[in-house]
Protein backbone atom coordinates (compact mmCIF):
# COMPACT_ATOMS: atom_id res chain seq x y z
CA UNK A 1 0.00 0.00 0.00
CA UNK A 2 1.45 3.52 -1.21
CA UNK A 3 -0.47 5.43 0.50
CA UNK A 4 -2.11 4.47 4.07
CA UNK A 5 -4.03 8.02 4.40
CA UNK A 6 -6.02 7.47 1.29
CA UNK A 7 -6.82 3.32 1.58
CA UNK A 8 -8.12 4.96 5.02
CA UNK A 9 -10.30 7.12 3.16
CA UNK A 10 -11.24 4.78 0.39
CA UNK A 11 -12.73 2.64 3.03
CA UNK A 12 -14.47 4.87 4.44
CA UNK A 13 -16.23 5.83 1.64
CA UNK A 14 -17.10 2.21 0.40
CA UNK A 15 -18.84 1.62 3.78
CA UNK A 16 -20.52 4.52 3.62
CA UNK A 17 -22.02 3.64 0.49
CA UNK A 18 -22.43 0.18 1.45
CA UNK A 19 -24.34 1.46 4.69
CA UNK A 20 -21.98 -0.65 7.10
CA UNK A 21 -22.16 0.04 10.68
CA UNK A 22 -18.11 0.11 10.78
CA UNK A 23 -15.26 -0.53 9.06
CA UNK A 24 -11.34 -1.99 10.48
CA UNK A 25 -8.34 -0.77 9.21
CA UNK A 26 -4.76 -0.62 10.05
CA UNK A 27 -3.70 1.33 12.42
CA UNK A 28 -1.21 3.82 13.09
CA UNK A 29 -1.38 7.39 14.98
CA UNK A 30 -2.22 9.65 12.23
CA UNK A 31 -5.29 7.75 11.36
CA UNK A 32 -6.01 7.78 14.90
CA UNK A 33 -6.19 11.37 15.04
CA UNK A 34 -7.84 11.71 11.76
CA UNK A 35 -10.44 9.88 13.09
CA UNK A 36 -10.90 11.81 16.30
CA UNK A 37 -11.26 14.71 14.18
CA UNK A 38 -14.03 13.33 12.58
CA UNK A 39 -15.52 12.23 15.21
CA UNK A 40 -15.60 15.59 16.55
CA UNK A 41 -17.62 16.60 13.55
CA UNK A 42 -19.99 14.34 13.46
CA UNK A 43 -19.08 11.99 10.77
CA UNK A 44 -18.18 9.19 12.85
CA UNK A 45 -19.83 7.99 16.01
CA UNK A 46 -16.62 6.09 17.10
CA UNK A 47 -13.40 5.22 16.44
CA UNK A 48 -11.56 2.43 19.11
CA UNK A 49 -8.03 0.45 18.58
CA UNK A 50 -8.19 -2.72 19.23
CA UNK A 51 -5.59 -5.40 19.29
CA UNK A 52 -5.65 -8.75 17.25
CA UNK A 53 -3.45 -11.72 17.26
CA UNK A 54 -2.24 -13.61 14.69
CA UNK A 55 -0.29 -16.58 15.61
CA UNK A 56 2.56 -14.68 17.67
CA UNK A 57 1.82 -11.44 16.39
CA UNK A 58 -0.18 -9.19 17.64
CA UNK A 59 -2.15 -6.51 14.90
CA UNK A 60 -3.19 -3.07 15.77
CA UNK A 61 -6.49 -2.67 13.76
CA UNK A 62 -8.51 0.67 14.08
CA UNK A 63 -12.54 0.30 13.93
CA UNK A 64 -14.12 3.08 12.96
CA UNK A 65 -18.35 3.66 13.47
CA UNK A 66 -19.65 5.53 10.92
CA UNK A 67 -22.42 8.24 11.69
CA UNK A 68 -25.79 8.24 10.33
CA UNK A 69 -28.75 10.33 9.99
CA UNK A 70 -32.37 8.94 8.97
CA UNK A 71 -30.81 6.28 7.37
CA UNK A 72 -28.28 8.15 5.21
CA UNK A 73 -24.50 7.76 6.28
CA UNK A 74 -23.64 11.65 7.27
CA UNK A 75 -20.63 11.20 4.74
CA UNK A 76 -21.31 11.58 1.26
CA UNK A 77 -17.99 11.83 0.13
CA UNK A 78 -14.32 12.09 0.59
CA UNK A 79 -11.38 13.82 -1.49
CA UNK A 80 -7.64 13.37 -1.32
CA UNK A 81 -6.37 16.59 -1.68
CA UNK A 82 -2.65 16.42 -0.48
CA UNK A 83 -1.13 13.61 -1.88
CA UNK A 84 2.14 11.91 -2.00
CA UNK A 85 3.14 12.87 -5.22
CA UNK A 86 2.14 16.71 -4.60
CA UNK A 87 1.61 18.20 -1.50
CA UNK A 88 -0.65 21.16 -0.39
CA UNK A 89 -0.04 23.76 2.01
CA UNK A 90 -1.95 26.44 3.13
CA UNK A 91 -1.48 29.65 5.04
CA UNK A 92 -4.21 30.47 7.74
CA UNK A 93 -5.16 33.27 5.33
CA UNK A 94 -6.02 30.78 2.65
CA UNK A 95 -7.82 28.41 4.63
CA UNK A 96 -11.45 28.66 3.07
CA UNK A 97 -15.34 26.57 3.46
CA UNK A 98 -15.54 23.35 1.93
CA UNK A 99 -17.97 23.58 -0.90
CA UNK A 100 -19.46 26.93 0.67
CA UNK A 101 -22.02 24.04 2.76
CA UNK A 102 -22.13 23.48 6.26
CA UNK A 103 -21.89 19.91 6.41
CA UNK A 104 -18.32 20.01 4.68
CA UNK A 105 -15.15 20.35 6.38
CA UNK A 106 -11.35 19.71 5.27
CA UNK A 107 -8.70 18.23 7.99
CA UNK A 108 -5.36 19.56 8.04
CA UNK A 109 -2.14 18.52 9.70
CA UNK A 110 -1.09 21.65 11.42
CA UNK A 111 1.78 22.11 14.19
CA UNK A 112 -0.55 21.79 16.81
CA UNK A 113 -2.18 18.43 15.22
CA UNK A 114 -4.89 17.44 12.98
CA UNK A 115 -7.63 19.97 13.01
CA UNK A 116 -10.31 21.09 10.76
CA UNK A 117 -9.37 23.91 8.56
CA UNK A 118 -12.05 26.15 10.45
CA UNK A 119 -10.58 25.18 14.06
CA UNK A 120 -6.96 26.08 12.37
CA UNK A 121 -8.00 29.38 11.38
CA UNK A 122 -9.20 30.03 14.95
CA UNK A 123 -5.63 29.24 16.00
CA UNK A 124 -3.95 31.32 13.54
CA UNK A 125 -1.93 28.18 11.77
CA UNK A 126 -1.69 27.29 8.43
CA UNK A 127 -0.50 23.39 7.54
CA UNK A 128 -0.67 20.53 4.92
CA UNK A 129 -4.63 20.05 3.90
CA UNK A 130 -4.91 16.17 4.13
CA UNK A 131 -8.51 15.87 2.77
CA UNK A 132 -11.81 17.16 2.02
CA UNK A 133 -15.24 15.44 3.52
CA UNK A 134 -18.54 16.63 3.03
Amino acid sequence: MMDPISDMLIRIKNAARAKLKSVVLPHSELKYRIAGTLMKEGFLDDAQRKTKKVGKRSLKNLELTLAYANGEPKVHDLKRVSKLSQRVYMKKGDLHPVRKSASGIAVISTSKGVMTTMDAKKAGIGGEVIFEVW
